[in-house]
């Protein structure tokens, strides 16, 4: 991906550029840019005395919002996770609201994120406060199994009588380019620990592997359970009954009320009606409603956020296209030294939601989560949807893992190796050559293939980073080393897998937590505490000073923005083979899998 995303970031890097001086040339000034920059941020206004809240999908759900605000732009106007549940709670214990209504259906939308929404209202409706979900469609506009996952956890569910109930369940697939390789001479030489380890297979194999199909069919199934147990305790249906639902859709919207799936058949309109009677109530985006509470004002001790999302990088944190995508290990391991520094400071919380990536950058952010626990600061990690291989590396020495019951972890295993392009340059006359100092100066170069001597160091290395990953993950989870050795060979699991084996301690999302870590503080129920994020958000003179520097790339033009992701994603299965050409291949030797969920 950075050999389109170095283009790509050229091309937006120039619109900047020529949209900075532009701003020069007109003499806005910087505090008239600053106003300007912060129209994609909600603040704070005054609110209603009745409302009802609005939860709106369609722009998807992220872990967090981007730190700069030229990708919150290129992003639109997602809901924030941990802001939305955070809403939802501050809401159920306040008298002004008195219900919230849902849209769903479309969006893009993740099983984990779903879990902790569906928590979040289940909260909310323990309260006694009414609770309405409404889609179009379950299918058309996005994906129509885990939208309907979410929308029964709400007491009311209408459905459009035109829509469809596309609840067909999971499938999980990947692109396999070994054959496209082939024709061009191209050679994947990797070796991996162990035979689960698929990170690599959509390269080295034409098809899936038994070992990797065996271990993913195992995640879509403990997926499926979960979804059909939660819609049955939510519908009021048999768990059987749930399953032949799934196994007959695509279902009508007539079918749907008629099996018990949705409450009523009706439009915008009717729902308007419902939950908006005469001027009762004023609908109030969530958004707008997180953004217009009070500060809660605490003088109670200090528990540290520290947001981990994105490929583990020996870099700093990278947010500058897109959105977040480097847990950089020079931002999170000093985030974790502030919190380990600042006498103020009770309990950690670190909220990991990454692939993996670097070995050796991983390591660095386990050693400050090691030293936290060895100053007494007691670190709770809370997973996200992904925390797999160096995700689960960094979190493999905290005090308790939470996980939500379908987040993707473990993938205790690693990979390494390089692309050979020699058969490649031959095809078409072209040479490589060139001098040396040192016998294996050139053993990670794409121009040659291994010497029988290096892939020897190779599979040596494999081998200790393996043996390694395994002890620190022996030692942080008080397990024998067989059993991990059972639980490891690069196999994923579910968080309620996961927890089975003593991988995960608690399941929950963001809430359990923070529970733990107020915990493990010390903290009886009736006190308050104090919640930090970092790594802090940059001042706007930071942001300035970027965007002057060019780490900034993009000047907020979202729609050329999102087309260009929209090409960037499209193209990625066969630009992920390029990118292992010109990467060095220790920078990914702790990743997971990546995978195309459909469902």
């Amino acid at each position: 991906m950075k050999v389109i995303l170095f283009v790509l970031k050229c091309i937006v890097g120039l619109f900047a550029t020529l949209g900075f001086v532009m701003v020069l040339v007109l003499g806005i000034s910087l505090s008239a840019l600053k106003d300007n920059i912060g129209r994609f941020d909600y603040e704070a206004a005054p609110l209603p005395e009745r409302i009802v809240l609005q939860l709106d999908l369609a722009a998807g759900v992220s872990e967090m919002s981007p730190q700069s605000p030229f990708s919150r732009a290129s992003q639109g106007g997602g809901l924030v996770l941990r802001d939305a549940v955070d809403a939802l709670a501050r809401a159920s214990s306040d008298p002004r609201v008195v219900g919230v209504v849902a849209r769903v259906g479309r969006g893009p939308l993740g099983i984990s994120q779903v879990q902790e929404l569906r928590e979040a209202i289940a909260g909310f409706r323990a309260t006694g406060k009414f609770s309405l979900a409404f889609a179009e469609s379950f299918g058309e506009g996005g994906d129509g199994t885990l939208h309907y996952y979410l929308a029964s956890a709400f007491e009311e569910l209408w459905l459009q009588p035109s829509g469809d109930m596309d609840i067909t369940g999971i499938q999980l697939e990947s692109p396999f380019v070994r054959g496209l390789l082939d024709r061009y001479g191209v050679k994947p030489r990797f070796g991996q620990r162990e035979e689960y380890k698929g990170a690599v297979g959509f390269l080295t194999e034409e098809t899936m592997s038994e070992p990797v199909k065996e271990n993913l069919q195992q995640l879509v199934d403990s997926w499926l359970e979960q979804i059909v147990e939660g819609v049955s305790e939510s519908r009021g249906l048999d768990t059987q009954e749930t399953r032949a639902l799934i196994d007959r859709a695509p279902l009508s919207a007539t079918e749907a009320k008629d099996a018990g799936l949705v409450s009523q058949l009706g439009y915008w309109d009717g729902v308007l009606e419902f939950a908006f009677p005469g001027e009762e109530a004023a609908p109030l985006d969530i958004r707008d409603y997180y953004a217009g509470l009070e500060e809660e004002i605490s003088d109670g001790p200090v528990i540290a956020l520290v947001q981990g999302f994105g490929a583990i990088a020996l870099a700093e944190n990278d947010d500058s296209f897109g959105g977040s995508s480097v847990m950089g290990s020079d931002t999170i391991s000093a985030a974790l030294r502030r919190a380990i520094d600042d006498p103020d400071v009770a309990a950690i919380v670190f909220r990991v939601d990454s692939p993996g990536g670097s070995y050796v950058a991983s390591d660095t952010i386990w050693r400050e989560v090691v030293r936290a626990r060895e100053a007494g600061k007691p670190v709770i990690v809370s997973m996200g949807g992904l925390a797999a291989s160096g995700g689960y590396f960094v979190s493999a020495a905290a005090e308790r893992i939470v996980a939500n019951p379908a987040t993707i972890t473990g993938s205790i295993g690693v990979v390494s190796g390089k692309v050979v392009l020699d058969d490649l340059w031959r095809d078409f006359d072209i040479g490589w050559d060139g001098v040396q100092a040192g016998r294996n100066a050139g053993i990670w170069s794409a121009n040659r293939d291994f010497t029988p001597r290096q892939w020897q160091m190779l599979q040596t290395s494999l081998d200790r980073v393996y043996s390694d990953f395994t002890q620190k993950v022996a030692e942080g989870r008080g397990l024998a080393l067989p059993d991990v050795l059972t639980s490891a060979k690069g196999q994923v699991w579910t968080g309620r897998d996961a927890k089975a084996l003593g991988l995960v301690d608690e399941l929950g999302g963001f809430a359990t937590a923070l529970k733990l870590a107020r915990s493990a503080a010390g903290l009886t129920e009736g006190q308050s505490h104090q919640l930090r994020v970092l790594p802090e958000a940059p001042s706007f003179e930071e942001i300035i000073g970027k965007l002057l520097s060019g780490e900034f790339s993009g000047p907020g033009i979202s729609g050329m923005i999102r087309d260009l992701a929209r090409l960037v994603e499209v193209a990625a299965p066969f630009v992920e083979a390029m990118e292992r050409v010109n990467a060095d291949p220790r920078s990914r030797t702790l990743e997971a899998p990546q995978l195309n969920t459909a469902r």
